[in-house]
């Protein structure tokens, strides 16, 4: 799972908008902030048209000849990793020179010594442009992924990377199907918060919410829990259930004591709840809590790894922020 989370959109909302002239974020954010970084961007890691639908065999459509077909799971079971869908006709982007198969991410890399050399050198140009594209271009970074997928439809960063850029378009659609893929290919639960978003981009809250759901939360890395939560957040307020979404943010890690990198979207989510509740006061202390989370953030990444930074509140006026700073080892 990938830390990637934007304060100019507004956790919990529908997905996709930007933040408003005061800097506070605007309704219509995905719920769980931007999608996570591609692979080879430090993290692991749309409106593009899904390709073929495997559940439409061109032969049960045919009228008059009496043929049933296979099922949609049927053809699924063979063709289990999803390749026919990224093996349509593609026109690869041009990859520049400088582009090295050594500027991706070296977890990344090591996922694609199943594949020949030059054929894993070629994907891993891809993704590496996918990584330096996502946040200016995600349209052509769409488009290397699916060049990526072609190559290695049975890899699973590559799909995973595939069904975040097609989030970053729009394509929620496309999305939620690779991520299944990636699911499938990997046995992990990490992107299930991009899944629950995914479900909500194609206006089914509802299932959203039984996705979320269908895995136990302490399985899953807390960063995991509370980006679930803040999709779960999300699908409630789709459906008009605002306590409910409150609720659902209501988790442990909901601390302003604490600084971690997920901290503000959380804090976002959750003032931006309590501001349609008519709850103003608590909002604004959320949202200010929010950017002194991230402030303190931002400090922590200017020292040592292993640092400590803990946000103390003293009273309504203000906080301090005290820094516990242990040697690194070896010094």
């Amino acid at each position: 799972m990938s830390e990637f989370q934007d304060r100019s959109q507004r956790p919990g909302d529908r997905p996709a908008a930007s933040r408003a002239a005061d800097g506070r974020p605007q309704r219509g954010a995905p719920a769980s902030g931007r999608p996570p970084r591609p692979a080879g961007q430090g993290d692991r890691p749309q409106r593009g048209r899904p390709d073929a639908d495997l559940s439409k065999n061109p032969r049960e459509r045919r009228p008059g000849t009496g043929y049933q077909g296979r099922s949609a799971q049927e053809i699924e079971d063979r063709d289990p990793f999803g390749t026919k869908s990224v093996r349509s006709r593609h026109d690869d982007p041009v990859i520049p020179d400088e582009v090295q198969a050594k500027d991706l991410d070296r977890v990344a890399r090591a996922q694609l010594k199943t594949l020949s050399k030059e054929n894993a050198d070629g994907v891993a140009q891809h993704l590496a442009m996918v990584a330096r594209l996502i946040d200016t271009d995600p349209v052509l970074a769409h488009a290397h992924a699916v060049s990526a997928a072609r190559r290695a439809g049975r890899i699973a960063v590559v799909r995973e990377t595939l069904a975040i850029t097609a989030y970053s378009i729009g394509d929620f659609a496309l999305a939620l199907r690779e991520l299944r893929t990636y699911r499938r290919i990997s046995g992990r639960d990490d992107q299930l918060p991009l899944m629950v978003d995914s479900e909500r981009g194609l206006g089914r809250p509802d299932r959203a919410l039984e996705l979320g759901r269908s895995v136990p939360r302490s399985s899953l890395a807390v960063e995991v829990q509370v980006l679930l939560a803040i999709a779960m957040s999300g699908a409630r307020l789709d459906l008009g259930q605002t306590d409910a979404a409150l609720d659902e943010l209501q988790i442990p890690q909901l601390d302003p004591n604490t600084a971690f990198s997920w901290s503000p979207a959380l804090f976002d989510a959750y003032a931006a709840v309590l501001e349609d509740l008519g709850r103003e006061a608590e909002a604004e202390e959320w949202w200010q809590r929010s950017d002194r989370a991230s402030d303190a953030i931002e400090a922590g990444d200017r020292e040592p790894e292993d640092d400590v930074i803990e946000i103390v509140e003293e009273d309504q006026d203000g906080v301090v922020l005290e820094e516990d700073q242990q040697e690194p080892a070896g010094d």
